[in-house]
């Protein structure tokens, strides 16, 4: 049976080792849906594998981009998927890593994409929506998109409810209609989900170690040669937009670093608040690999 093996958690943790140990294990070969390590030219501050860790087994997406590329979570599922398929005609088992939360859900679980609307329009619409009762926005609901209406579990969830009615207004489409949508064929019969815990400190201590050690490989040089790309959404992401912050005499050195250590730690724990919320991820210690390897043996043995 075709199966995929998640491995999820914070960053800094250990997920890359512990995929290339599994990996090794079941003879098989690594996806990547850590959307930071997808830009070749970003090396330092995207934490990828080592060159020793990519001779050991074979990688997918990492450093398949330009910097310059425009792309897209609909764009990496497409791929992916394509990849999957080609990987299961050799192998029953494939292994994917990666912090970026909704990455990994669009591969395991499918995602339905749904369009950006102008922003302008759609701060003007809320302003006047949170005005309004949840009596009355429910109503409106009701009547502009009912399939939407009978979806929303939470009937309180004024969020929500906003969201839909602003994305009608701004578009004359309803939100339920992209759920409704086709989602593209998954080639695999099952998944299985693995996270990886830590003492809460003992990460955040590990990041900032990280990060010092980032700068002394020379992250801020890596930042500094791409700086005139800043604005290329590639770079919009931890570090390196801190240095840019730094290059333009923002603040200092020191404070720059601290920063980047805060922002990380900040990201760790969306990560690990992410992650929590779905049941069907079965958690264990960092660095227990004989536990977790027995607990895979265990469910792929079930048909």
């Amino acid at each position: 049976m075709n199966t995929l093996i998640s491995i999820v958690g914070p960053t800094g943790i250990g997920k890359t080792k512990l995929s290339i140990y599994l990996a090794k294990k079941f003879k098989t070969e690594i996806i990547s849906c850590d959307s930071r390590q997808f830009y070749k030219q970003l090396n330092i501050g995207t934490s990828k594998p080592s060159k020793k860790q990519l001779k050991q087994i074979k990688h997918h997406f990492i450093g398949h981009l330009n910097i310059k590329n425009n792309y897209n979570i609909s764009l990496f599922e497409k791929e992916v998927i394509k990849k999957l398929i080609k990987l299961f005609k050799k192998y029953k088992i494939i292994i994917m890593v990666g912090g970026s939360g909704l990455y990994e859900k669009t591969i395991i679980e499918g995602i339905n994409i749904i369009p950006n609307i102008n922003k302008k329009k759609k701060l003007k619409i809320r302003k006047i929506l949170n005005k309004k009762n949840l009596e009355y926005l429910l109503n409106k609901l009701k009547k502009k998109d009912i399939n939407y209406y009978y979806l929303l579990k939470n009937k309180k969830d004024k969020r929500k409810i906003i969201k839909a009615l602003e994305f009608k207004y701004c578009t004359n489409k309803t939100i339920s209609s992209f759920y409704y949508k086709k989602k593209i064929k998954r080639p695999f019969k099952r998944y299985i989900r693995i996270g990886l815990i830590k003492n809460r400190k003992k990460i955040y201590n590990k990041i900032n170690k990280k990060v010092d050690l980032m700068i002394k490989k020379g992250l801020i040089n890596e930042a500094k040669k791409y700086y005139k790309y800043k604005k290329f959404n590639s770079l919009n992401t931890i570090g390196y937009k801190e240095i840019f912050k730094y290059l333009n005499n923002k603040f200092d050195k020191h404070s720059c670093i601290e920063l980047i250590k805060q922002k990380t730690r900040n990201y760790a724990k969306k990560q690990i608040i992410w992650f929590k919320r779905y049941n069907n991820i079965k958690w264990f210690k960092h660095n227990n690999y004989k536990k977790i390897y027995i607990y895979l043996n265990n469910k792929l043995k079930k048909k």
